[in-house]
């Protein structure tokens, strides 16, 4: 920072946004069809959560009739007081149920 004869500071180099702090990861192409696949459900054990994958594993067992289910349960909170735990245990606990994709939410 260099002054000026207003009394106001002058800044050489501003940049107005920070550092990338992630590396970017190309997402997986999207299943077109759930037949035979095996879903995974997340949830952090709030506010009706279980209700409502109730509710959409009977919608996409009625459109997809091969679809599975890995319940919530099989995962822990991952939001809860062990959730650095949960989380990092996630990526095997996945790959032991044979999950192939994951809904994952917060509440309902």
């Amino acid at each position: 920072m260099a002054g000026n004869t207003s009394g106001e500071p002058v800044y050489e180099v501003v940049w107005p946004l920070g550092r990338t702090a992630i590396d970017y990861v190309t997402p997986n192409p999207p299943i077109t069809d759930l037949n035979g696949k095996t879903i995974g459900e997340l949830w952090d054990w709030l506010f009706k959560g279980d209700e409502m994958y109730s509710l959409i594993r009977e919608r996409l067992r009625a459109r997809y009739p091969g679809v599975k289910f890995v319940d919530h349960s099989a995962f822990g909170n991952i939001h809860g007081h062990d959730a650095d735990e949960v989380l990092a245990a996630l990526p095997e606990t996945l790959r032991k149920h044979g999950v192939d994709a994951v809904i994952s939410s917060v509440g309902a």
